[in-house]
């Protein structure tokens, strides 16, 4: 059974709240890890795990758990491209779906922006999330739930 593995600690909220609903209306393992404690809704599909604080102490325990074909939700681009090279799919909150195609501009323009910032250059954070991209989410959400269940179903035919 493919997992839901959620990078918990940058998550928005609302992203969340898009993942409890829709792991337990399709009955997949949600799975999220942070190093600090969570709430989350009582079910038997969703659960957390703890992590020792740390740098990367929760995306490493992400890239260990993550098996061929399980989700990752996550903004870190290293940790997507860790778990995509496992055979994992990985979905940016803000609704990109991360692949083998996109994961190696998203490295380096990550690096670039790094590199601006180490030299003083002022980049800003993120924006918010907008409605948008929380609708794409979902999307994207959806739609990798939608291929879990068509695989599901045809392996009990």
């Amino acid at each position: 059974m493919n997992t839901i593995w959620v990078d918990a600690d940058a998550c928005p909220a609302v992203v969340k709240e898009v993942l409890f609903r829709a792991a337990e209306r399709t009955q997949t393992p949600l799975v999220l890890i942070a190093n600090q404690p969570l709430r989350i809704p009582p079910s038997k599909f969703i659960s957390r795990m703890q992590v020792a604080s740390g740098f990367d102490v929760a995306d490493n325990e992400i890239v260990r758990r993550a098996q061929v074909g399980d989700l990752v939700i996550t903004a870190d681009i290293p940790l997507a491209s860790e778990v995509i090279d496992k055979g994992a799919h990985a979905l940016n909150p803000r609704g990109e779906m991360y692949s083998k195609e996109n994961i190696r501009q998203r490295l380096n323009m990550r690096d670039f922006m790094d590199t601006l910032r180490s030299s003083g250059i002022q980049t800003g954070g993120p924006a918010s999330l907008s409605q948008a991209e929380r609708q794409l989410f979902a999307n994207e959400l959806d739609k990798y739930l939608q291929k879990l269940a068509r695989e599901r179903k045809a392996r009990e035919e």
